[in-house]
């Protein structure tokens, strides 16, 4: 008895891995807050540099598509940090709590946000992608998730002992 194949099972086992040099090259275009950056290699700069909607990235033009991926990658995981931060200050101050810790997630799957205890939000770094306003009601409602704290601070923020 022979058994026939789905034929989008048969695309999947014949598709061949995504070409990095498709989606890694000079004037490719990258996701951040919703917008679209364009990848400019420049070599006038010693670090990445947004200016516009362009990203100058300080590589060679003969970079290949892994340097310049690795090199876009890890500034966009710092613009993460840096508004994700930003994002839980606020939210906190406005829900009258302490800021939690931020964790980046690099996973492939789960939630954009997750709490970690009742101190840390675990935020995976491509939420970086996404329009401000969808980052700011993700990480919202992660703070107003948050359990409350055991215990109180003191006038200068230091825990103050449970009895």
């Amino acid at each position: 008895m022979s058994t026939a194949r789905s034929p989008q099972f048969k695309l999947r086992l014949d598709g061949d891995a995504p070409d990095p040099a498709g989606r890694w090259h000079d004037g490719a275009t990258l996701a951040c807050l919703g917008d679209s950056l364009r990848l400019v290699l420049d070599t006038r700069h010693q670090e990445a540099l947004r200016e516009g909607d362009s990203l100058a990235l300080p590589l060679p033009p003969q970079a290949t598509p892994r340097q310049i991926q690795d090199r876009a990658e890890a500034w966009l995981r710092e613009e993460a940090k840096r508004v994700l931060v930003q994002v839980i200050q606020q939210k906190s101050a406005l829900a009258g709590r302490r800021a939690p810790r931020l964790a980046l997630s690099f996973a492939a799957r789960g939630n954009w946000v997750e709490a970690q205890g009742s101190d840390a939000l675990r935020c995976n770094w491509r939420l970086i992608e996404q329009p401000i306003a969808v980052i700011e009601q993700a990480i919202a409602r992660a703070i107003a998730a948050l359990p409350p704290r055991d215990r109180g601070f003191d006038l200068f923020g230091t825990p103050l002992a449970t009895g």
